[in-house]
């Protein structure tokens, strides 16, 4: 049998994005889906080209806040990602009935991660956020070696035990090294008129950013429209009040200038590294 005398073009699905960006805590219930869907839309507002890898096997949520306009499509052993908003996604929710728990195993569930990570054809993107399942296991690391990540953005509430985990995971990103971009303190506090109210405590997202060196992004507060939008999948750049959409454009703002800043010091060690081998 002839060989063929041009070999086809291998497929590289992260090529073409400009960052990979984990949306991860290392524990569940503070709100990774929420800040990872109201983060691509804030992006997507600022005229960026953004995509959601929706990791969660086992409890995705992304579909809901975000539902689709166009659904993923098969073209041939590549996944076309749904389009939501103007925002590229894929997530498990697509391959599976809606009520429909899924029972597999950590093997089965590990190798739906690497077809998300090697088939999605995301195109040209700006942003890939993926939103991480909670834990620092199989999956977690999976995507943190294979996954082409930029950068990773903790999530926080202000509680001692939702601390302790996140430095757990930040931990794991260490060893794979993957830099930590910064922190944001999700459920911050609550607002009745102009007094502020910590329902959870009060700066313990910022003394963990101090502790560990790192940019605090802000906090991100109690908003009854935020949990509106969620539930019904709307974007938060509907609402009549911007308190939501501002507190999330300060973070998408926050995140893309401090990765800016990584590039730069990045081009600055490998000039510098350069320099001594001349």
């Amino acid at each position: 049998m002839a060989l063929k005398m041009f070999q086809e073009k291998a497929f590289h699905p992260f090529e073409t994005i400009g960052s990979v960006i984990a949306v991860a805590a290392g524990k569940g219930g503070v709100g990774k889906s929420t800040v990872s869907v109201n983060l691509a839309l804030a992006l997507h507002q600022m005229g960026y080209r953004v995509g959601i890898m929706d990791t969660d096997i086992y409890g995705p949520s992304v579909r809901r806040m975000l539902p689709e306009n166009r659904m993923p499509a098969k073209r041939g052993e590549r996944i076309v990602p749904a389009v939501c908003s103007g925002i590229k996604m894929i997530s498990m929710a697509y391959f599976r009935k809606e009520e429909e728990a899924s029972v597999v195993r950590a093997p089965i569930a590990n190798g739906v991660i690497k077809q998300f990570i090697q088939q999605v054809d995301w195109g040209e993107l700006d942003y890939l956020i993926i939103d991480f399942p909670p834990g620092t296991g199989d999956i977690q690391l999976t995507l943190a070696q294979e996954g082409s990540l930029t950068g990773a953005l903790m999530v926080t509430t202000p509680q001692e035990v939702s601390m302790m985990d996140v430095k757990k995971a930040m931990n794991m990103f260490d060893q794979v090294k993957v830099p930590v971009i910064g922190i944001v303190e999700n459920m911050s506090y609550y607002s009745s008129g102009d007094e502020k109210i910590y329902l959870f405590g009060k700066g313990g997202g910022e003394r963990l950013a101090r502790g560990q060196g790192l940019p605090f992004l802000g906090g991100i507060p109690i908003l009854e429209g935020i949990s509106r939008c969620s539930d019904r999948g709307e974007s938060i750049f509907s609402l009549e009040s911007s308190e939501a959409a501002e507190a999330y454009l300060s973070l998408a703002r926050g995140v893309d200038s401090h990765l800016e800043t990584l590039a730069q010091s990045s081009e600055g060690c490998l000039k510098n590294f350069e320099l001594l081998w001349k």
